[in-house]
């Protein structure tokens, strides 16, 4: 259902060619092999950083973010999302407490736990406070960027989506551990982002961007 919404919108996402009557199997078109994350390879490893071609590269993938997420969400029916159709408080808690019983807890550091409880409870209430209309991807990397024959990005593994605040894709993407993106380059892409998210949606950018500190704390606790 996905696939053919975006498809349909004219987005990059594979097109889904045919579906097996019982809806077990389908065809879907072949976007090759190299990832966003595979053509980045050089300049990860690289001690002077990415190159030009590069971030010309990465400003394009996060240029089209916006896209997917807002013109993407629109006419999509979220009850269709599975498992769930919105990020909830449930779904909050479920990193948080993992990131206590099996990170914190492990670590051997006291800690008053009814304070932590408190400020789980708060970052869930916030994270889950956006009134808007978009899809949240949840798990936008750039190894979920493919990049076909004319180096095309073309998005993938989008199927746990559901509505949801558009900064989390953002901290996601930029705070990927394995990335090694400098702060200042995550400062560029955050801006060429906040550039093409405007010409869907009106942004308070003091706003957004402290929203996507809070985006950032929760993914790397995940």
């Amino acid at each position: 259902y996905l696939t053919r919404h975006f498809a349909g919108k004219g987005l990059n996402v594979p097109e889904i060619i045919a579906v097996s009557k019982d809806g077990l199997s389908y065809l879907q078109t072949d976007l090759g092999t190299v990832s966003l994350y595979d053509a980045l390879k050089e300049g990860r490893e690289n001690s002077m950083g990415y190159s030009e071609t590069d971030i010309a590269l990465l400003e394009r993938t996060i240029g089209m973010l916006p896209e997917l997420q807002i013109h993407g969400a629109e006419g999509m029916d979220f009850s269709r999302c599975y498992p769930q159709q919105e990020l909830d408080a449930q779904n909050v808690m479920f990193d948080l407490n993992y990131f206590k019983y099996c990170f914190l807890k492990t670590t051997g550091l006291d800690f008053n736990e009814v304070k932590l409880e408190g400020c789980f409870d708060s970052m869930a209430e916030k994270l889950t406070g956006y009134q808007g209309n978009s899809f949240m991807y949840r798990d936008f990397q750039a190894r979920n960027v493919m990049l076909d024959a004319e180096g095309d990005p073309h998005f993938i593994d989008f199927q746990g989506g559901r509505r949801g605040t558009v900064q989390y894709d953002l901290a996601s993407f930029l705070w990927q551990a394995s990335a090694r993106y400098t702060k200042e380059l995550r400062n560029e892409l955050i801006d060429v982002y906040l550039t093409n998210l405007k010409h869907y949606i009106e942004v308070d950018e003091r706003r957004f961007r402290k929203d996507l500190q809070l985006c950032v704390l929760f993914r790397l606790l995940q």
